[in-house]
């Protein structure tokens, strides 16, 4: 079932929260479509669980061959493992950071994204979408060397990725957050540990309190809006984490 996260003049943003083998082995995981007028754009589209609910719910809009971009915050499964069968079913362009556009191919058939991927420069990028534009973010070294987010100017949407994670059902993820108190134990151990330094984390903090977010959407976990936001931001800007925490009895020859 999508989540309707904006709908105004042509421009819709959906969030898709249910994995379709809810309680087995694999990790929650949001997948997002963003529409603007006759097409439209995918994030982050997840593994093959979550193709054929996308691909139903973009023909609920327009025509699957309208979709325009598939953009992907970094290179790993739960990202990008069904990118053979979105390259089969559209014409879309893959976006990803130029250090994964050459192991993103690996996910299909020999030739299939050949003339199709454009690495987007560790700078970021604007990516145009219909008469409007998703700005890539940089977002490096928050879980992945190569990373990036998406923020949407006309929602205000930040897309960010494995950043704001928290750990629960896809039941938890369908809930907003609008006080992030009480939904910290949800996601201090994943920040403590998937992001690199605090150094990233102050720098991307620095980055984001000049933009206009109005909710931030990320890849597993609940969205965090209102309040939240800047609590997040606040928060996040100073935690340790990553090699922080590392000393010497980590790297150390197993007993």
């Amino acid at each position: 079932m999508a989540i309707e996260l904006f709908n105004q003049d042509g421009h819709v943003c959906l969030m898709f929260a249910h994995l379709s083998d809810e309680g087995g082995e694999a990790v929650q995981a949001n997948q997002f479509l963003v529409i603007h007028g006759d097409t439209g754009a995918i994030i982050d589209p997840g593994g093959n669980m979550a193709y054929n609910e996308l691909l139903l719910t973009i023909g609920r809009y327009f025509p699957p061959s309208k979709l325009s971009k598939i953009l992907a915050s970094h290179a790993d499964p739960d990202i990008i493992a069904s990118l053979d069968r979105w390259m089969t079913s559209t014409q879309a362009t893959l976006y990803i950071s130029r250090l994964w556009e050459r192991f993103a191919p690996h996910f299909c058939k020999p030739g299939k994204t050949a003339g199709r991927i454009t690495g987007i420069p560790d700078p970021g990028m604007r990516i145009p979408l219909g008469k409007s534009e998703l700005v890539a973010l940089p977002a490096h070294f928050m879980h992945s060397e190569g990373n990036f987010q998406f923020w949407d100017p006309v929602s205000r949407i930040l897309f960010s990725g494995d950043l704001g994670v928290s750990i629960g059902s896809s039941s938890d993820a369908a809930q907003t957050i609008t006080s992030l108190a009480g939904h910290i134990p949800k996601m201090e151990a994943f920040h403590r540990r998937y992001m690199v330094s605090a150094k990233v984390l102050r720098l991307w903090a620095n980055m984001a309190r000049t933009l206009p977010i109005q909710i931030i959407v990320p890849q597993h976990g609940a969205p965090l809006a209102g309040p939240a936001v800047k609590e997040f931001i606040d928060w996040i800007g100073d935690l340790s984490c990553g090699v922080d925490h590392l000393t010497q009895a980590n790297y150390a020859v197993p007993a």
